[in-house]
C-alpha cells in the first residue's frame, strides 16, 4: 500500500511511503498532471519500501521529465540506471 503526501514550499513535494506497485502509477500520474505545468517538482522516496519494476520505469519517466527524486535509495537508483541502459 502506498501513501502520498503532498507538502508545498517553493515547488510541490509528494512524498511516497510504502510500496509502489503498477497500481499506484495512474493514481501518481493523476496527482502528478494536477501540478501546475512547470513548477518545480519532487518524490520524496526515503520512506519506499518495495518498489515494482513498472514504478521504475516510471520514475525514470519522471525524473527525465524534469521531476526530482529525492533521498532516493541507492537500490531504486541502480535499477532506474539498468532500466535506461541500452539493450
Amino acid at each position: 500500500m502506498l501513501k502520498i503526501q503532498r507538502s508545498s514550499n517553493s515547488g510541490v513535494l509528494f512524498t511516497l511511503i510504502g510500496r509502489i506497485e503498477i497500481e499506484d502509477i495512474a493514481e501518481l500520474q493523476r496527482l502528478l498532471s494536477l501540478e501546475e505545468p512547470g513548477s518545480p517538482m519532487a518524490l520524496d522516496l526515503e520512506e519506499v519500501t518495495l518498489i515494482d519494476r513498472d514504478a521504475v520505469k516510471f520514475l525514470a519517466r519522471c525524473e527525465a521529465g524534469s521531476i526530482k527524486l529525492e533521498n532516493c535509495p541507492a537500490y531504486i537508483r541502480q535499477w532506474i540506471g539498468r532500466e535506461r541502459a541500452p539493450k
